[in-house]
């Protein structure tokens, strides 16, 4: 067996790292975008990479609330009042 140097780990993008994310976390990194913007101490270019971060951390917040949406959705038309989930998948997820 040869031992050699060993093979990186592939890196997580910020998007995937963004989509595990929880709800509450999105919005309160969301929340500290704002305030550090809103502080006026920012340089342009520091201020546009914020901004960035933000609109995505917006469509995930988006997509867990649709997500959520559709499972109660699902909850609410089941038949015979028996409550049951089933998994949601949406877009992108499971590829």
């Amino acid at each position: 067996m040869a031992y050699g140097s060993p093979v990186p780990a592939k890196r997580k993008t910020a998007a995937e790292s963004n989509a595990e994310l929880a709800f509450e976390e999105a919005v309160e990194k969301l929340e500290t975008i704002v305030q550090e913007m809103e502080s006026d101490e920012l340089p342009l270019e520091t201020m546009l990479v914020r901004y960035e971060e933000g609109a995505k951390l917006v469509k995930v917040c988006e997509e867990k609330l649709q997500s959520a949406e559709s499972r109660i959705t699902q909850l609410e038309e089941k038949l015979e009042g028996e409550l049951t989930t089933r998994p949601v998948t949406l877009g992108d997820e499971g590829e």
